[in-house]
C-alpha cells in the first residue's frame, strides 16, 4: 500500500456509479462540495456485519441531513450487486431501500486511493472518513473486517468537527456532545473548564 492518507489532506475525488432510489446514477465526490460528507467503506454486500452498519446509517440518515451531511457507503461490489441487496428484504439478509447512495468500487480504485484496500482479501477494510465542506479530511478510522462502527460516535465526532470549525477559538474535550462545555486551548483560560468539571 502506498503512503497513508492523513487528516488535513484533501479527500481524493472520484467518479463512480451509485445506486440510489433503486436507480443507477454517476456521482463525483466533488458534487458534494459545500456539504460535509461521511464516506464509509465496507467489505461486501450480502455479508454479516455489513448490513447492520448499512441499515443503521440509513435509519439515522435524517440526523446527518439535519447537520448538512451526505453519507456514502462504498464497497468493491458492482452496482448490480448493490441493487440486488437493496431489493432484498432486511429479514432475508438484504438492506431494503436506503436513504443514501451505495457506491460501486468494482475497479478498487477508490478503496486504493483511500488506502483501505486489503490486497490479500481483495476487499476494503471498514474505513470511515469525515470530509468537511472544503473537501478536507477531518477524521478517519479503519476497523478490521470483524467488527462494525457506531453511528452515535460518527454523529458525535461530526458535530464536534462542525463546532470547532464554527468556533475556531475553542476545542472539544473527550466525549463532547452538543451543549456540553468546551475549552479555550490556552494554559490560563483552560483552567475555567478544568475548575468546572
Amino acid at each position: 500500500m502506498e503512503g497513508c492518507l492523513r487528516v488535513g489532506q484533501p479527500a481524493p475525488d472520484f467518479s463512480a456509479t451509485v445506486v440510489i432510489d433503486q436507480e443507477f446514477k454517476t456521482i463525483k465526490l466533488s458534487d458534494y462540495r459545500g456539504q460535509y460528507v461521511v464516506i464509509f467503506f465496507y467489505p461486501l454486500d450480502f455479508t454479516f456485519v455489513c448490513p447492520t452498519e448499512i441499515t443503521a446509517f440509513s435509519d439515522r440518515f435524517s440526523e446527518f441531513k439535519e447537520v448538512g451531511t451526505q453519507v456514502l457507503g462504498i464497497s468493491v461490489d458492482s452496482e448490480f450487486s448493490h441493487l440486488a441487496w437493496i431489493q432484498t428484504d432486511r429479514k432475508s439478509g438484504g438492506v431494503g431501500d436506503l436513504n443514501y447512495p451505495l457506491v460501486s468500487d468494482i475497479k478498487k480504485e477508490i478503496s486504493t486511493a483511500y488506502n483501505v484496500l486489503d490486497p490479500d482479501a481483495g476487499v476494503a477494510l471498514r474505513g470511515l472518513f469525515i470530509i468537511d465542506k472544503d473537501g478536507i479530511i477531518q477524521h478517519s478510522t479503519i476497523n478490521n473486517l470483524s467488527f462494525g462502527r457506531n453511528v452515535d460516535e460518527v454523529l458525535r465526532t461530526l458535530k464536534a468537527i462542525q463546532y470547532v470549525q464554527a468556533h475556531p477559538d475553542e476545542v472539544c474535550p473527550q466525549g463532547w456532545q452538543p451543549g456540553d462545555k468546551t475549552m479555550v486551548p490556552d494554559p490560563v483560560k483552560s483552567k475555567v473548564y478544568f475548575s468546572a468539571v
